[in-house]
């Protein structure tokens, strides 16, 4: 937990019982104000969870790695469920130009696509499950998170957002961990 104590702000003391309501109501004006935010606060990166922020919002989920080749072809196929802030982190050696389809996945998917410092590219929304068409990312894509269908749309997801997670190059990262 985050402590904020300005240095400017006195104490008033009367008696011998401190009363910091100045400090609260400044705390208070801070993390409304946005000085002293979540992603801020976050601890270190942890490879089982990615950090998003974007213009107007931040999340956070919990991820399946997607590092090899066996693991991104079968990626969230055969699922049932996806916890509502679940989801998998395909990671390429390079950035390329990512294709995906959805033949064998059971449950609707939003796919994120991301450059090699984690900026959003491109965004597909509610994949439609079983669908044999091709949903292309665009080029330079070097990351991929699926998260439930529809879920951008409620967290108000927009390209330009930023990805933080440790199998992004931290000297080059656009959101690095702390």
């Amino acid at each position: 937990m985050i402590q904020v104590r300005p240095r400017h702000l006195r104490w008033t003391t009367i008696g011998q019982t401190v009363k910091p309501v100045f400090a609260v109501l400044a705390l208070a004006a801070l993390v409304i104000g946005g000085v002293v935010s979540r992603a801020d606060a976050a601890p270190a990166c942890a490879d089982d969870r990615v950090q998003l922020r974007w213009p107007g919002g931040e999340a956070e989920f919990r991820v399946e790695l997607a590092v090899d080749e066996v693991s991104r072809r079968r990626g969230l196929m055969y699922r049932d469920a996806l916890p509502r802030f679940g989801g998998m982190l395909f990671v390429y050696p390079a950035p390329h130009r990512a294709r995906f389809w959805m033949e064998n996945t059971r449950i609707p998917l939003d796919m994120l696509f991301f450059d090699a410092g984690g900026t959003l590219k491109s965004l597909h929304r509610s994949a439609e499950p079983f669908s044999r068409k091709s949903i292309d990312g665009g080029d330079g894509v070097q990351f991929v998170l699926e998260i439930n269908g529809g879920l951008s749309d409620i967290l108000g997801i927009v390209t330009g957002g930023e990805l933080r997670h440790p199998m992004i190059p931290q000297e080059t990262a656009d959101w690095p961990c702390k």
